[in-house]
């Protein structure tokens, strides 16, 4: 069953027309990817779900309910958070801080449990609990804004750009993450510049190009796709 639905989605910034119709579904439990160049529209797409952006037209469902018009924050309340492209951590708080930020919505009650969940994902977190964020490393910040993102118990994790400057071994550690995220049940709508990365863990994607979504399959299926590859994959 769909946790999340788009339909139809139109998006402009000003005259330019940014995102095309795409419709999308995330089923509950799946990772679904979107893939494509520099400009596509990856991100855009996400921060309309998000509610950060408002569509021209078309429909953003999650768990049957319209997500359209709702202000950002409310639908964190909804069962949705993103993780945004270049991490956007709170630079002057601490690591805890930080996740304490990420537990507005949440059960005040749980805060402890929730942290110590976040701190079992990512124990470099835990070392540096007392440290300013701003001062961390970049794989540790992104760390950061996943386990931030995780606090309000999400019923769809969307990830923008995990990897992005990140040197390759600490790319494998946040993919590993993505891995294991999947594995205890989460959903997550992942936009990744690195697509064989992004495809090698999907259980299904959708490739973008100008806006428009020209193709889709299993994250095996475009790995394997010939146009995929050679525009995405290096050969």
């Amino acid at each position: 069953m769909a946790l999340l639905k788009v339909e139809d989605l139109h998006v402009y910034y000003g005259s330019i027309h940014a995102i095309k119709g795409i419709s999308f579904e995330v089923n509950e439990g799946e990772v679904v990817t979107l893939i494509g160049a520099n400009g596509a529209g990856k991100s855009s797409t996400l921060n309309t779900v998000a509610g950060l952006l408002k569509p021209k037209s078309g429909s953003v469902i999650l768990n049957d309910k319209s997500l359209v018009g709702i202000p950002a924050h409310k639908i964190v309340n909804e069962g949705m958070a993103l993780c945004p492209e270049g991490r956007r951590i709170f630079q002057q708080l601490s690591v805890r801080e930080n996740l304490e930020m990420g537990a507005y919505t949440s059960d005040v009650s749980r805060l402890e449990e929730d942290i110590d969940k976040v701190y079992t994902l990512f124990p470099r977190l835990k070392e540096r609990y007392k440290q300013i964020a701003g001062t961390l490393s970049g794989g540790e910040q992104q760390m950061l804004a996943i386990g931030r993102a995780l606090m309000s118990h999400p019923k769809i994790l969307m990830l923008d750009e995990p990897s992005m400057g990140l040197a390759p071994i600490l790319v494998s550690q946040i993919f590993d993450i993505i891995n294991r995220l999947h594995e205890q049940g989460t959903t997550i709508l992942l936009v990744e510049q690195n697509a064989k990365m992004a495809l090698s863990v999907a259980n299904r994607g959708y490739v973008l190009e100008t806006g428009r979504i020209v193709t889709t399959g299993t994250g095996k299926e475009l790995l394997h796709n010939d146009s995929v590859r050679k525009a995405y994959l290096g050969g």
